[in-house]
């Protein structure tokens, strides 16, 4: 249900965007049997650009500028939904989570490293070893790191 309910989601972005370079013919999300949408793990969405038995559909589906609109509107509204709905543990809900004024903190685990850690959260090394007054690079798996503010460092 959770990647249905995604799909729903993702659909209706992709619509309200869609609606803003031209007419569309459903404004709301159709459901259909196809079985590349019923992956049960992830997201997933078909987008009929046009109707090719249409010439004037069919003459703008040429044209590169209208590709590039569509390109961009589809584009648009996926990672509108990805920044309302950031999966867990990714770059965007990294960012998001962090609050301007307050360190995030890190728990190692098997295979960081603080350049990979420093480069996650686009701070220096030198910034988090100086905030977590660390005498080398070297970290343990389950250390707590404070991660500091970015300071453009």
């Amino acid at each position: 249900n959770a990647a249905l309910s995604a799909s729903l989601e993702i659909g209706s972005d992709v619509i309200d965007q869609l609606a803003g370079i031209g007419k569309v013919h459903r404004s709301t999300v159709q459901q259909a049997g196809f079985l590349v949408l019923k992956s049960p793990d992830i997201p997933s969405i078909l987008v009929e650009t046009a109707y090719i038995s249409n010439p004037d559909e069919e003459r703008l589906l040429r044209s590169r500028t209208h590709q590039d609109k569509l390109a961009k509107a589809i584009l648009a509204g996926v990672r509108n939904y990805f920044y309302e709905n950031p999966p867990p543990n990714t770059l965007i809900a990294m960012n998001q989570r962090r609050n301007p004024t307050q360190p995030v903190s890190h728990v190692i685990t098997r295979g960081d490293t603080l350049s990979e850690i420093a480069e996650r959260y686009n701070v220096s090394m030198s910034a988090i070893r100086t905030t977590n007054r660390l005498s080398s690079d070297i970290v343990r798996i389950g250390q707590t790191l404070k991660i500091p503010v970015y300071a453009g460092t």
